[in-house]
């Protein structure tokens, strides 16, 4: 991923995330990379699944994620994203 600011932007939404939300459905991340100059075009970045599905991306996939504010991206692919964490309380 280029070093943008939109793409440094993606990579601290993403990192540590416990969830994604992807068009409107709710999935637990499994792993996650955040794409850096190691990264290569076919390496998964992201893979998340829920109670029905299982999803990947690649670097390919999230290179060049557009913000949209307040925590929301939109891939290439139309796909949006919005990364969430879980708050622990002592």
């Amino acid at each position: 991923m280029a070093a943008s600011g939109n793409a440094n932007t993606f990579g601290r939404a993403m990192h540590g995330a416990d969830f994604v939300l992807i068009d409107g459905v709710m999935f637990e991340t499994g792993y996650l990379r955040v794409p850096d100059r190691d990264t290569v075009a076919d390496d998964i970045v992201l893979e998340a699944r829920n109670e029905h599905t299982e999803i990947a991306f690649t670097r390919e996939d999230v290179e060049g994620a557009l913000h949209l504010g307040d925590g929301l991206y939109r891939l290439k692919s139309g796909a949006q994203l919005r990364f969430l964490s879980c708050a622990t309380i002592h």
